[in-house]
């Protein structure tokens, strides 16, 4: 009876043991499923256009999981997912005489851009992140155009209803990989 008891306390033991070295690995785990790749023009751009590092990271691994070549169905290129179009009229806005296209797979324009756009719609959206996210993902146009529909918005101002599934799923899904990074990388020195 007394190797029994005794056998269960091991077990209860060992098990307790194993939980508490995998918490203490959680985020070493989670960094390997939420890397940041591309750091120092992360957060070089988030100095410039004061945009949590974390913030884009998380855009980053939502839009292309960190990966440059990446390319959407609908055009969008690049780590950040930029289309042409939106590529072209930032590197206008900017003044970038020498963009080309083919730009929005380096990781360093793409980043640059990308963090532009950011805080361009922040800015037009007075930093909602519902707004600039709807946005980012489902064009200013339709944001606009959806503020304005009382059956989506009833004060003009905010969305009471994303009428977009993908863009609605999208804004869930980095709002679950901005907490991911900040939990993960909250004791390095990304914070502005």
């Amino acid at each position: 009876m007394v190797k029994i008891k005794k056998f269960r306390y091991i077990k209860l033991l060992a098990a307790v043991l194993i939980i508490y070295a995998a918490v203490l690995s959680l985020p070493n785990i989670l960094k390997l499923l939420y890397p940041i790749e591309y750091k120092e023009t992360i957060i070089k751009n988030g100095e410039i256009y004061n945009i949590d590092p974390l913030l884009l990271a998380a855009l980053i691994k939502t839009e292309s999981n960190f990966e440059p070549q990446a390319e959407s169905r609908k055009g969008a290129k690049g780590l950040m997912q930029i289309t042409p179009a939106t590529g072209e009229w930032i590197a206008k806005t900017i003044n970038m005489s020498n963009y080309e296209e083919d730009m929005l797979f380096d990781p360093e324009v793409n980043i640059l851009l990308g963090s532009w756009y950011v805080k361009h719609l922040r800015d037009y959206y007075k930093s909602s992140f519902e707004l600039v996210f709807a946005a980012y993902n489902g064009g200013r146009g339709n944001v606009d155009k959806w503020l304005k529909d009382k059956n989506l918005s009833s004060d003009g101002m905010t969305l009471d209803t994303i009428p977009f599934p993908e863009t609605k799923n999208y804004i869930e899904k980095l709002r679950k990989n901005y907490n991911i990074y900040k939990f993960v990388y909250k004791s390095e020195a990304f914070n502005l």
